[in-house]
């Protein structure tokens, strides 16, 4: 697996924003990207868990990298999370995010997204419609 670099002020995975999650994201050969968090009281939602928002922003950016790391400069238009088990705080989790589709001569990227919990059993599954939208990147793509 390689390391992808962070993005300054992603508040997933950016060193720049000191409220960020701080993941590190890693791509696989297979182009899927996986990462490992343990989640604390920044992320809290009900006492000893993860907000649901948290999970959702997680697993957004997982699919999300993977779909950059193919070529793609992409925005989310459609996020659907579905909410299996609690994720606990203070154990580490796994973020994981891989394309499934892509549509429209390459202007719609599917992908989905999931959190496996310490023990494997699967806490979060999502998936995610994302355009290609490069106009609103355009100062940070050259």
């Amino acid at each position: 697996m390689k390391p992808l670099p962070e993005h300054g002020c992603c508040l997933v995975c950016g060193t720049e924003n000191p409220h960020s999650f701080g993941i590190q994201w890693f791509i696989t050969k297979e182009g899927d990207i996986t990462g490992k968090i343990t989640l604390t009281d920044k992320q809290q939602g009900p006492p000893d868990f993860a907000h649901g928002g948290a999970t959702a922003a997680l697993v957004d950016e997982a699919m999300g990298a993977a779909i950059w790391q193919a070529g793609y400069t992409v925005v989310a238009v459609n996020l659907n999370v579905d909410y299996i088990k609690p994720v606990p705080l203070g154990q580490e989790i796994e973020v994981i995010g891989q394309i499934t589709e892509v549509e429209e001569g390459d202007k719609v990227v599917k992908a989905k997204g999931q959190i496996r919990l310490p023990d494997g059993n699967l806490a979060v599954t999502a998936s995610g419609i994302y355009v290609n939208a490069p106009q609103l990147f355009g100062k940070f793509l050259g």
